[in-house]
């Protein structure tokens, strides 16, 4: 099957890891940084429009080559994270990045100390108002930047604390080795196993997941106390409130929201994931289930096999269903080396996508083996791919990346092609399991997310008394997950050890919640787009993307008719999972098949 999987080519970027253009891109990289500290350190007060215009251009191509020279040396690395000189030539990038950058420090400094009046006075000049989204962002930050000699210790020394924490549990993470019936998988490969229709397959995959992590929680336990550490220490120095105030800033989202969202979540536990699982159960034929059965397939499923073109296709068909514009701008991403598929020893687990430059084309990475699964998490990242291609004209500096919204058009990529593939099914039974299996993966997505964020927040607040042991933060993952998955899930000794295969905890703390703002927020514009209320609904939801980091949530929402700072918000999205919970109920009823 690997025969006809692409891998990416990343020459747009740079031919190889000798490819002399790298070190003249250094170069000029760490030239330019001097000469602008030069031109403008202590000046910026006293620039002309044109003069603050000439900057930006300045700072947007310091950018480009920045994104250019990181991207590829991480991207290089993730498929082959065994390889130590790629991993070196990783590390080497990043430090010499962090270095050049030190003299540019000054400018968001001196920048945000400007009165708004001058800042008003150049934003007058309608090619520095392109840029005031920008600029917007900047200002925001203002009351929690540090002076420029703590700014810089900070930089420097995140190549050697909590960069250097992550580095470390990604290295570690893809060496680990697991075990099953004398066969060896990497976790890419393990995870695959967990959705095996054999439950003893499942369950040695499972307890040999758990044993694994278990056997290096020492290890994993103490980066992840150095990580909270390290990100505390910032927090404090910079005047944040709680652990989630820095995530909570950056994707423009109030602490307050982010709260109404994890108690709404959680006050639907029982009545989502709780009677899904119950439901589950039955199907299993069994009291409860184990832990490591929540994504299993049903006994009385179909074994689908997807080759690579068959994937392709499927998804393809559903985004030109809903849009022939969205299927132009997906097509490319196959038409041209921008994915990386197999599964191989060495690469990073899960899937991704990942945009080097924010004016050029993403690049996607999966792990495929042909499950249903794998077809939707193409859509996904797909999604990802398509929203930025949405969002090249807004130019280097104003496009940012809030995850909030990062993950809308991912999941409503799986969405779409979910409906597309129900839709050409006729037999109920099959209906049924494929509802199941979308169910399980929003509930994933809304429910569990948010235990994760649980999680996260209790072992942030009670690290500031001291390190957490690894008993500890095993008993708070276990007391999250029994309460967010209900009586009919086992949760026990076999799964209270593999907290940390959550990446997002050690490389993007408070992400978590992110997956579960965007699966509501989806779920409710997908039942907008099926009320017909909304005219050319397609194309007012493309337009929305390509405005995701421009601005706010209320406005863009606002031609579907929905605001997301009320709780009815969440609650209308949640209520998706719940209509598919019943039309199971009503199938189980009716098919009798347990």
């Amino acid at each position: 099957m690997k025969n006809n999987m692409p891998a990416w080519d990343l020459s747009d970027l740079y031919k190889s890891m000798d490819d002399p253009e790298i070190e003249k891109d250094l170069e000029t990289y760490r030239k330019s940084a001097v000469k602008f500290a030069k031109d403008y350190k202590g000046k910026l007060k006293d620039l002309s429009a044109d003069e603050f215009f000439k900057a930006i251009k300045d700072i947007e191509k310091r950018s480009k080559l920045s994104g250019r020279l990181g991207g590829f040396a991480y991207l290089n690395m993730v498929t082959q994270m065994k390889n130590t000189q790629a991993v070196a030539f990783y590390q080497n990038i990043e430090e010499k990045l962090t270095d050049y950058y030190k003299p540019i420090l000054f400018f968001s400094l001196e920048f945000n100390k400007l009165p708004q009046k001058k800042i008003n006075e150049w934003l007058k000049d309608e090619r520095i108002a392109f840029y005031k989204y920008w600029i917007k962002r900047l200002r925001k930050f203002k009351d929690y930047q540090l002076s420029e000699p703590e700014e810089q210790i900070l930089l420097e020394k995140s190549l050697t604390s909590g960069d250097a924490w992550v580095r470390l549990y990604e290295e570690h993470s893809s060496r680990l080795e697991f075990t099953v019936d004398n066969k060896k998988y990497n976790d890419a490969e393990l995870s695959k196993l967990l959705l095996d229709k054999n439950p003893e397959t499942r369950l040695k995959a499972g307890k040999e997941m758990n044993r694994v992590f278990k056997s290096d929680g020492h290890l994993f336990t103490f980066i992840y106390n150095m990580v909270i550490k390290d990100k505390a220490v910032e927090d404090e120095k910079r005047g944040f409130k709680t652990p989630v105030s820095a995530r909570n800033m950056s994707e423009d989202v109030s602490d307050e929201s982010v709260e109404v969202l994890a108690q709404t979540v959680k006050k639907h536990y029982k009545d989502i994931a709780h009677r899904f699982y119950k439901l589950k159960a039955k199907w299993l034929g069994v009291k409860k289930i184990n832990y490591w059965d929540r994504n299993a397939p049903l006994p009385f499923s179909s074994d689908i096999h997807y080759t690579w073109d068959e994937a392709v296709s499927a998804v393809l068909t559903a985004y030109k269903e809903f849009s022939p514009k969205l299927y132009n701008i997906a097509k490319d991403f196959f038409d041209n080396n921008w994915i990386d598929v197999p599964p191989r020893d060495g690469k990073r687990s899960g899937a991704f996508c990942s945009s080097p430059i924010t004016t050029g084309h993403p690049y996607l990475m999966l792990n495929f083996a042909g499950k249903q699964n794998d077809v939707l998490t193409l859509a996904h990242e797909l999604g990802h791919g398509c929203h930025h291609q949405l969002r090249i004209k807004n130019g280097e500096l104003n496009e940012h990346s809030r995850m909030t919204s990062e993950e809308v058009a991912s999941v409503f990529g799986e969405m779409i092609v979910f409906q597309s593939l129900l839709r050409n099914l006729k037999d109920d039974k099959a209906k049924l399991c494929l509802i199941a299996s979308k169910v399980g993966d929003m509930i994933n997505t809304a429910i569990r997310q948010i235990a994760f964020h649980f999680f996260e927040t209790r072992a942030h607040n009670e690290r500031k008394n001291g390190e957490l042991s690894e008993e500890r933060l095993s008993q708070i993952w276990v007391e999250e997950m029994r309460d967010s998955l209900g009586d009919y899930v086992i949760v026990d000794e076999d799964s209270a050890r593999i907290w940390p295969m959550v990446g997002h905890f050690f490389f993007l703390p408070f992400y978590v919640y992110a997956y579960s703002y965007a699966d509501c927020f989806v779920n409710s514009l997908y039942k907008v787009s099926q009320n017909g209320k909304v005219k050319d609904f397609a194309d007012k939801y493309l337009e929305m993307l390509s405005k995701t980091a421009l601005e706010d949530y209320d406005k863009i929402l606002k031609p579907f008719g929905l605001n997301p700072n009320n709780a009815e918000f969440w609650e209308y999205g949640l209520s998706l999972i719940s209509e598919y919970i019943d039309i199971l109920e009503d199938l189980d009823k009716r098919l009798k098949l347990v």
